[in-house]
């Protein structure tokens, strides 16, 4: 379990080049200094800035085996964790969703200033987005779980991992699910939140076309 903001860099470093950790450390500082401006994360969180938004994010590369991508991150918003495993896999192609104008115009930035020219911005609402077949699906805070699979579904195939942050709520909105569909994914514990949880599984050709079929 990660404690403290050194065990959080150490995880993150451990888990990259010097090249990409060196992106972190600029997007780190470039999001305290832009937080000032809008409200991109929660200011009581910056103090803890590597263990609540960059290791919590590169977590997900542990469930992982092997090149995803595309990777979609559903509602990117300040970045984390999509544009977090950008910086860390730059040869990978990661999709970043977001529709709100000044976190579209976040996202474009640090994608430019990171130097990360296979992340790409969709600057619409999901429902907008044109289909193709992710590698990995993640979302923090996107949207409740049903919700959530029944907007993505479409990006989904049986080789797709679907990797969501629910914070303390994972085991909840996991039981929430109808049986068929939660027996199709498990929760792997958070290691910067002893009390949070990682919703982790895929879904089969059957489960995605009762999605479709079932919104």
């Amino acid at each position: 379990m990660i404690e403290n903001e050194d065990q959080a860099r150490d995880f993150v470093h451990s888990r990259c080049d010097e090249r990409a950790f060196a992106r972190l450390e600029q997007f780190t500082k470039t999001l305290i200094a832009e937080n000032e401006k809008q409200n991109l994360v929660s200011r009581g969180t910056l103090e803890h800035i590597w263990q609540r938004h960059i290791a919590d994010s590169a977590q997900l590369l542990d469930h992982v085996s092997h090149e995803t991508s595309p990777w979609l991150d559903l509602g990117s918003g300040a970045g984390p964790p999509g544009l977090v495993i950008a910086a860390m896999r730059p040869d990978w192609t990661v999709v970043l969703v977001e529709s709100r104008k000044r976190r579209i115009e976040w996202l474009k930035l640090m994608a430019h200033k990171l130097n990360l020219p296979n992340c790409r911005v969709e600057g619409r609402r999901l429902e907008q987005v044109e289909t193709f077949p992710a590698g990995v699906i993640s979302g923090r805070a996107f949207a409740p779980l049903p919700k959530l699979l029944d907007l993505s579904s479409r990006f989904s195939t049986n080789r797709t991992r679907w990797l969501l942050p629910k914070g303390r709520s994972a085991a909840q909105e996991l039981l929430e699910l109808p049986g068929r569909f939660g027996k199709m994914f498990h929760v792997e514990p958070s290691q910067t939140d002893h009390e949070a949880g990682i919703i982790v599984g895929q879904l089969k050709a059957r489960q995605r076309a009762e999605v479709r079929a079932n919104p």
